[in-house]
């Protein structure tokens, strides 16, 4: 193969710091169909906050050039004769919670329209395994008019980015790889080894690498369900969840789960995919389906949590004013996709009290957006009948809730971030 020359086709939290690290070894295009994306990122700013401005500007280049360096555009024709297509775009679910492919399909047709004899295209978005080959290939041989294993190849290496963590980047977490050929597999698993200094994991075929990474999120997702059952139990119990986590995790073995809200666009969603794809083959993925109901129900639980609170306490609920501290699907991100703490802001609201949103991260034309609800980056001067915290921002440890109670109020704090002496009860 010639030069290697990749074009990165999704510039989100995934894409942009797969892009910024390969080029800062190859030439490197960045492809978005997002127009104001792409012309901030030509400004060197980066409003998912993945990439500070200096780290992007210092790989950034103006012209399309073959030598190491990172273009970005929205052109089509820019990417013409890149040799490596990387794909990292969205794979969410609709309203039913079922897997939605329309932009992976969308970014293969891209790829199809530039694709040549010799060329690579790697996926990185999370699928059911079977989707590379079963969905994607499909399209790239129609409209390229290329034939799959003979004229083109691919690979699979499922992203582990954790959006908002500054220690575990990109390049320092290893990198699961494959390929549509014992020979491709090696020159994908080569091609991220060169950057991942954390090392890389060759599996033996691409289903197998869809089907590790669709099971890493479900894990997770099946354990913080456990928990979370365990706080409700405990808390018709009267007994502190929190206490009994740090008692149970002085064994060795136990794993440190934490109870919360579990939103966002990977842990939240890729369980669904892997169910969906077991009922496509007769089997109902009791466990998988169960940690769900559980975790989707956890905004609603919180809600009904703190209107009990404020009963309680004696807070007239109805026409109460309510501030929720963080919208974001979790900490010190700005990303709002599928968080579920707008569940318990739409709760409160059917309640009949009146929240305040509070969030210093996220951005607030994307919450009215994607919710139509009013969020403030500001903190409002005003004193509230109740405060819930549902995201630990950093920013909110300096925070004087007494400053923002009533006479009369309550706090409640889902992540237990608060010192527990200014809380009336925790999840």
């Amino acid at each position: 193969m010639s030069k290697i020359k990749i074009t990165i086709i999704g510039l989100g939290y995934v894409g942009l710091p797969l892009a910024r690290l390969f080029a800062t070894k190859y030439a490197v295009v960045g492809f978005d169909i997002n127009k104001n994306r792409v012309s901030e990122l030509k400004q060197g700013n980066d409003a998912t906050l993945e990439i500070e401005s200096d780290v992007l500007k210092a790989v950034l280049v103006k012209e399309n050039i073959h030598n190491k360096g990172l273009f970005v555009t929205t052109a089509i024709e820019d990417i013409k004769d890149s040799n490596y297509f990387i794909i990292t775009v969205p794979t969410p679910v609709d309203k039913n919670n079922r897997p939605v492919l329309t932009p992976l399909i969308k970014a293969s047709e891209t790829v199809g329209k530039v694709l040549k004899k010799g060329d690579i295209v790697i996926y990185e978005s999370t699928v059911y395994p079977g989707a590379t080959e079963e969905d994607c290939i499909p399209v790239l041989e129609k409209i390229s008019g290329l034939e799959f294993n003979k004229d083109f190849f691919a690979g699979y290496s499922p992203e582990r980015i954790n959006p908002g963590d500054k220690k575990h980047t990109v390049d320092k977490i290893l990198k699961v790889t494959s390929g549509s050929t014992k020979e491709i597999g090696i020159k994908v698993n080569n091609l991220y080894k060169s950057v991942i200094t954390a090392g890389t994991h060759l599996a033996p075929t691409i289903k197998v690498a869809e089907a590790a990474k669709v099971i890493e999120n479900s894990q997770r997702d099946i354990n913080i369900a456990f928990v979370n059952e365990l706080a409700k139990i405990f808390n018709l119990m009267d007994i502190n969840t929190q206490d009994v986590l740090e008692a149970a995790g002085t064994k060795w073995n136990f794993l440190p789960f934490k109870p919360g809200l579990v939103g966002g666009h990977c842990i939240g969603v890729d369980p669904y995919y892997l169910a969906q794809k077991a009922q496509e083959y007769g089997y109902h993925p009791e466990i998988i389906l169960s940690g769900r109901r559980v975790n989707d129900s956890m905004g609603k639980y919180v809600a009904s949590e703190v209107a009990k609170l404020m009963i309680k306490e004696d807070v007239e609920v109805k026409d109460a004013e309510v501030l929720v501290l963080g919208i974001t699907f979790k900490e010190n991100c700005p990303d709002v996709r599928n968080t579920k703490a707008v569940d318990v802001v739409n709760e409160l609201v059917d309640f009949g009290t009146n929240v305040t949103i509070f969030d210093p991260c996220a951005n607030p034309k994307e919450v009215k957006k994607e919710y139509n609800l009013e969020s403030q980056n500001i903190l409002p001067n005003k004193r509230f009948d109740a405060i819930v915290l549902t995201v630990s921002h950093n920013e909110f440890k300096d925070l004087d809730l007494n400053s923002l109670k009533k006479e009369k109020s309550v706090v409640y704090d889902v992540k237990n971030f608060f010192n527990p002496k200014e809380v009336n009860k925790s999840l």
